[in-house]
């Protein structure tokens, strides 16, 4: 049997349990390939796989009942390394579309999407924006609502940026994609201004509920690593 990791502790050479993480400590590593075995129980941390092989950790966290859960991303608590390879790696994904501009969804969307337009080589981004400004126009909106966040807000597109985008080959990045419906109102923003996304990218495909919400852009989207739902077992751990 190989080194074990500092995050287990051995029983009996043939199982390990996992040892109490901080709160802090999540997003902040990138780990070896194989480092964690996405396949077996987990207590507090599900190892996610990235593009090439290496992993990091994300907290479980339950959802509805607490008989399933989810592994979570907070991209902007990331550390530096973990954001620059996640950018890095899906610029490689986007790259293949040649977009000529990056749109970034709000909020945490934005962190990566301004990351990946200057992997791409771009010089800016667009950024869509929930803060009505005063110049904006009502007509260039959509409501917004997504998983995290139970209040319904206004997605806006700044009409100062409409010369950046129109006629122009437009990559849509958000930082997870989980339920779809972020996704959706941005593709929905788009349409309005009469321009459909050659791409949509993200750092998360948590789980696959998004497919029907998305199915006509399903083909477009591409994510650095996916997710699945998790469910309790009975020793109280999380199984994919």
């Amino acid at each position: 049997m190989g080194e074990i990791s500092p995050f287990f502790k051995e029983n009996d050479r043939a199982t390990m349990t996992e040892l109490p993480m901080d709160p802090l400590d999540f997003w902040q590593e990138i780990f070896p390939p194989h480092s964690f075995d996405p396949s077996a129980l987990h207590r507090s941390f599900y190892p996610a796989t990235l593009n090439d092989a290496r992993q990091i950790k994300l907290p479980i966290r339950p959802i509805g009942d607490g008989h399933s859960a989810l592994a979570s991303l907070i991209i902007n608590q990331a550390s530096f390394t973990v954001q620059d390879v996640l950018a890095e790696q899906l610029a490689a994904k986007l790259s293949g579309f040649q977009p000529d501009i990056v749109i970034g969804l709000p909020t945490l969307g934005l962190t990566l999407a301004s990351q990946v337009a200057r992997k791409l080589g771009h010089s800016r981004y667009v950024p869509l924006g929930t803060s009505r400004k005063f110049w904006y126009e009502d007509a260039l909106s959509v409501p917004l609502s997504s998983i995290t966040t139970a209040q319904v807000k206004q997605l806006y597109v700044d009409p100062r940026m409409l010369p950046l985008v129109k006629g122009k080959r437009v990559a849509l990045v958000d930082d997870v994609i989980s339920s779809g419906s972020s996704i959706r109102q941005g593709v929905e923003l788009l349409r309005k201004i009469e321009i459909e996304p050659v791409v949509i990218g993200c750092a998360m495909l948590q789980s696959e509920r998004w497919k029907d919400e998305l199915s006509g852009v399903a083909d477009r989207i591409c994510g650095v690593f996916s997710t699945p739902i998790l469910s309790r077992s009975a020793d109280n751990m999380w199984a994919a």
